[in-house]
């Protein structure tokens, strides 16, 4: 199976489906079935000093070193000034969860289903998980 990992509460944002979109500053060219791993490491400093943020998972357990839910990678965007100000303005909640800059890439998240959380060490970029 196809993984990324995010750090916390990224990864939990997801499977809470308050985030829909992951930004990333490179593009992948994969669409399909992919699962979402919550790494191990700790949620930076700057996140946690933003209070609005941070209450998209306030009383929200959050998961470190596992695999916790599964969503369709259906579409990778390019973003345009256009794009990131249509995000801010219209999607202010979204907005908060990534990194909206532009010259960088919106992942479209789709169909996100919480999984019995799996025990997985993490690795940079898409990478396979085998059971």
């Amino acid at each position: 199976m196809k993984v990324l990992s995010l750090t916390e509460p990224c990864a939990t944002l997801i499977k809470e489906k308050k985030k829909l979109i992951e930004t990333r500053s490179w593009k992948t060219n994969y669409r399909g079935e992919l699962y979402i791993h919550a790494s191990k490491t700790k949620i930076p400093k700057k996140w946690c000093e933003n209070l609005e943020f941070m209450d998209l998972v306030k009383n929200v357990p959050l998961n470190y070193g596992k695999i916790i839910c599964k969503c369709k990678l259906v579409e990778c965007i390019y973003m345009t000034e256009d794009y990131v100000n249509d995000i801010k303005k219209n999607h202010y909640e979204e907005y908060l969860c990534g990194d909206y800059k532009e010259g960088r890439f919106a992942w479209i998240l789709e169909d996100i289903e919480a999984i019995k959380p799996i025990d997985a060490k993490g690795h940079l970029g898409v990478w396979n998980y085998e059971e």
